[in-house]
């Protein structure tokens, strides 16, 4: 038992360290994941719970963030 119990904690200190350096190395596609995975829990049909667990896994809006207009940012 002790020995499944020492196998659980490395496994959960080597994937904590994997996101942490996934999100230092590859912050894009950190929030591509992100914003798909929050967008999976968030839907309608989902429990309240999950729905909060979601918007709390989304990324913060991105700074350069158009609001949705037709203006020049949309015309490239």
């Amino acid at each position: 038992m002790a020995l499944a119990l020492q196998y659980l904690l490395v496994a959960a200190a080597v994937l904590v360290s994997a996101v942490y350096v996934l999100a230092n190395r590859a912050p894009h596609f950190t929030r591509r994941c992100r914003v798909a995975f929050a967008l999976s829990l968030v839907a309608a049909s989902r429990p309240p719970w999950l729905r909060a667990l979601g918007r709390w896994i989304a990324p913060p809006p991105s700074a350069g963030a158009c609001g949705g207009c037709s203006d020049a940012c949309h015309r490239g």
